[in-house]
């Protein structure tokens, strides 16, 4: 597990407030590697909406995939962020290893305060089928999309102290020791996939992250937080080809694929207060689009 801390002046930034503003509530979110991406996405809508921001990236990824590494995101994306009013935390982190969660939450709270949010946005998608991937990716989607997520929400979990009935931005959103039953403040929010032909360690991995967070609705309830899973649906991030991006355009009512920001209006909203209500669901985002 590394994390890399970059100068604080690209990544911890803070717009001037008046002093008698309310604290803006924390927001962990993973997998914000690239500037086109899901993640990054959720991060500026999440800071439009008045949160600061603690990110997660790992470059060594994106270097191994067909797009390849961003160079620069990182410092660009936090920038943006700070623009939009974000105090930022950017944070290279391996999610292959286990102590790994236990870092970032370290150093997101050392650096922002205590977390509000969790949004699971990492993955590690590498395609293979039923008779051709091997141990070794197998293992790897596991430990990243699984485990890693499973940590992460088990960490969160540990270190909420958030009252039940308080809202993001609140005092007691986030700290404080709460108690009794009720939608509050917090809030979990995983990104899955339906995807499983052709894409058997991701597509598996990926549904076993959306048991662990469902669980998590009904084990975390006593703390005031509600977790949900979001299908994007088909997002084209860079990762599609010509005859992939045609054929999913077809098979979607809407005529259309989807945007990193309608994937972010979605998640902005379960972040409400307005979006208490809803707890322990698997929602599809994705314009109707047929698995």
């Amino acid at each position: 597990m590394t994390i890399n801390e970059q100068p604080s002046a690209s990544h911890e930034q803070a717009a001037p407030e008046p002093a008698t503003a309310p604290a803006r509530p924390v927001a962990l979110i993973t997998g914000v590697g690239r500037s086109i991406g899901i993640g990054a996405g959720i991060a500026r809508q999440l800071a439009a909406s008045g949160w600061d921001i603690a990110f997660t990236y790992w470059t060594p990824y994106d270097r191994r995939m067909e797009w390849g590494a961003e160079d620069g995101a990182a410092t660009s994306i936090a920038r943006e962020l700070a623009e939009a009013g974000a105090r930022t935390a950017a944070i290279e982190a391996d999610l292959t290893g286990p102590d790994a969660p236990i870092r970032i939450f370290d150093e997101a709270e050392q650096r922002l305060g205590p977390v509000t949010a969790l949004i699971l946005s990492h993955a590690e998608s590498v395609d293979s089928g039923l008779l051709d991937t091997t141990v070794e990716a197998f293992d790897r989607h596991f430990a990243v999309n699984t485990r890693a997520s499973w940590l992460l929400i088990r960490e969160y979990g540990l270190r909420f102290r958030g009252e039940p009935g308080s809202k993001p931005g609140e005092p007691g959103a986030g700290a404080g020791r709460g108690a009794g039953r009720g939608a509050g403040a917090g809030r979990i929010v995983a990104l899955t996939s339906d995807h499983t032909v052709g894409n058997l360690p991701y597509g598996a991995s990926k549904g076993a992250l959306d048991r662990i967070t469902l669980a998590a609705a009904h084990e975390l309830a006593h703390l005031g937080v509600t977790a949900n899973v979001v299908n994007p649906g088909p997002v084209d991030t860079g990762w599609m080809n010509d005859e992939l991006r045609d054929a999913l355009t077809q098979g979607t009512p809407l005529g259309r694929l989807g945007t990193p920001q309608d994937t972010a209006h979605l998640v902005d909203f379960l972040c409400s207060p307005q979006g208490q209500w809803v707890n322990g669901q698997l929602l599809k985002s994705n314009g109707g689009a047929a698995p």
